[in-house]
């Protein structure tokens, strides 16, 4: 059980950084190809049906590391507790600027949401850089920043490839399946040099095979619904967006 467990978390984590990857992507290169608000609104329109299907991936991937892997939840939380805050910072920062850009009429508040989007995706894809740095280094340092970087490019590549290839208007190339490989490889290298260790904190037998009675019922939910969300929105070109 405890192999199943490391497969279910690896395709989590590996999931999250090649779809959540695009969105975030696409909050990156907003200050640089939304020259106008049209431009904006059409590049945060591509990404809305995906945004929330996407950020499940994580929910899970953390209620996995805390039932799984129960000794690592509090080494993991307080030695990486500073870097943990400014990625839920990030978070709520680029979601709040999803929501609200739209819904208060004045210019500048529209603009300050649009960059909130920005330094919220920023921090996000530094965040995650510095966190699997961490996790195969074993501590938190500022070297991590060059891992965080190559992040942020590579989230940033997937998202300019997602937006050519769903926006017949945006002047995008290159295959968002390439793409999605190099924004998951970072989180690819780290798990192949951490399975020795995940498996050996893993929880008991008896605690995964409840674990497994618990999840199995769910997992086709979640996987019927993602690909229900992609055969609904994925070809097309504008649509009505609540972002």
């Amino acid at each position: 059980m405890d192999i199943v467990w490391l497969a279910v978390f690896s395709a989590l984590l590996i999931g999250y950084f090649a779809l959540e990857g695009f969105d975030l992507g696409v909050g990156l290169l907003l200050p640089f190809l939304g020259r106008d608000r049209d431009r904006r609104d059409a590049m945060i329109g591509a990404i809305a049906p995906f945004v929330l299907a996407n950020e499940v991936w994580l929910v899970a991937l953390a209620g996995v590391l805390f039932g799984v892997y129960p000794s690592l939840e509090a080494e993991v939380l307080l030695a990486l507790y500073p870097l943990v805050v400014v990625m839920l910072l990030s978070w709520v920062l680029r979601d709040a600027g999803l929501w609200f850009r739209r819904r208060i009429p004045a210019q500048g508040w529209r603009s300050f949401w649009e960059f909130a989007i920005f330094i919220g995706s920023l921090g996000l894809a530094l965040g995650w850089g510095m966190a699997l740095f961490a996790l195969a280094t074993g501590s938190l340092s500022w070297t991590g920043l060059a891992l965080g970087g190559f992040v942020a490019v590579a989230f940033a590549y997937h998202g300019w490839t997602f937006l050519g290839r769903r926006l017949t208007s945006f002047p995008g190339g290159g295959s968002p399946w390439l793409s999605a490989v190099l924004a998951a490889a970072p989180a690819v290298i780290v798990l192949v040099g951490a399975a020795g260790y995940l498996l050996e904190h893993s929880a008991p037998s008896a605690t995964l095979t409840t674990l497994g009675l618990m999840v199995v019922p769910f997992a086709p939910i979640m996987v019927g619904a993602q690909v229900l969300v992609w055969r609904t929105f994925g070809k097309a070109d504008r649509m009505p967006s609540f972002f």
